[in-house]
């Protein structure tokens, strides 16, 4: 048994048969490589301005179909705010009608419960009133 020292202790093989295909070369020159990477620099820049020059008109398209896509939402949302408003504004007006009765009338049954005169008939107006206001018919909160 007799085996080589110098494969047990490297893990390789360190003879005379070595293949040369893998050996240590020499860098290319300085001046062709440096000429290469300009060439190909100059095409991936010529590459760019090509594809910004044909997507520029297909830009400016995609933008003006936004801008008309906006400016006909606001034309279709203008009247409807417009209505909305109109209808809250007049719900508001009724209930603040209705609202300044109410109190006027908690205000004289307070006054009137002060003096010891409160009276079927008071408290007969003051539920006639919470019915009114809860009859009322609803306002309408969709806008067509």
């Amino acid at each position: 048994m007799t085996d080589d020292y110098r494969t047990k202790t490297t893990g390789y093989d360190t003879g005379a048969s070595t293949d040369e295909s893998f050996a240590w070369t020499e860098p290319e020159a300085k001046g062709d490589a440096g000429a290469k990477a300009r060439e190909w620099l100059s095409q991936l820049q010529a590459m760019i301005e090509n594809l910004a020059t044909q997507a520029a008109p297909v830009v400016k398209e995609v933008g003006a179909k936004a801008a008309e896509l906006a400016a006909l939402a606001g034309d279709k949302a203008g009247p409807a705010a417009q209505k909305a408003a109109a209808i809250t504004g007049q719900a508001g007006q009724k209930l603040a009608v209705k609202s300044r009765e109410l109190a006027g009338e908690l205000r004289r049954d307070v006054a009137a419960s002060k003096a010891g005169e409160l009276t079927s008939e008071t408290a007969s107006d003051i539920s006639e009133t919470a019915a009114e206001i809860t009859s009322d018919e609803p306002t309408t909160t969709s806008v067509a």
